[in-house]
């Protein structure tokens, strides 16, 4: 019987936690994409998130980062009145200000994942929790990573936003001890090369 992380209990959410969740990454596009989608779920389910995944892929440009800096209010208009994404118009009109906080991050830093990945010394924290109920929802660095978003005045960064976003894009490993991809992810992580995508 094939052991994964409690909390994937669907087809949908066992395909995410299996290929992509704790993985590490240092693709600008797709931690991006992981902070919008992070914020959209704010209240809500991942579940609820991953079902409407490809709607915010077509309504954001692929998560292009320029593209999405440039939507202008008339499209955002069209995106609260498509049901393929979370209609909240807070976390829509939030992508926008995300990308352009972004764009001067990458502008800044050299590049978002560089900016991301410094407050885990470009290093993938590694935990061992028997079950993943024991894992925080929030630590020191996701409260100093909050803090440093904010400061470029991006929205939908709380703590326990950034927690989570940490632990999609592999900053922290919290696949639960006895979980087949922990050790996969361990071995990504430290085979991961500051610079390199993933």
């Amino acid at each position: 019987m094939t052991q994964r992380c409690n909390w994937a209990t669907s087809e949908a959410l066992a395909h995410y936690h299996d290929n992509e969740w704790g993985v590490p990454s240092r693709d600008d596009q797709h931690l991006f994409e992981m902070l919008v989608l992070e914020g959209a779920q704010a209240g809500l389910s991942w579940s609820t998130i991953l079902n409407k995944r490809d709607g915010y892929r077509r309504g954001f440009a692929g998560f292009d980062i320029d593209a999405v800096a440039r939507l202008t209010p008339k499209h955002l208009e069209k995106l609260l009145a498509d049901p393929s994404i979370v209609r909240n118009r807070a976390k829509v009109e939030s992508a926008v200000i995300n990308a352009k906080a972004v764009q001067q991050i990458q502008a800044e830093h050299g590049s978002f994942a560089d900016f991301i990945w410094s407050f885990v010394d470009h290093t993938p924290i590694q935990n061992t929790w028997e079950s993943y109920t024991h894992a925080p929802a929030s630590t020191e660095i996701s409260d100093a990573l909050s803090k440093a978003l904010k400061g470029y005045g991006c929205k939908f960064v709380g703590t326990t936003i950034c927690y989570a976003f940490m632990q999609a894009v592999g900053m922290v490993n919290d696949h639960e001890s006895g979980c087949m991809c922990r050790a996969r992810c361990a071995a990504l992580g430290k085979k991961m090369k500051r610079g390199k995508g993933r």
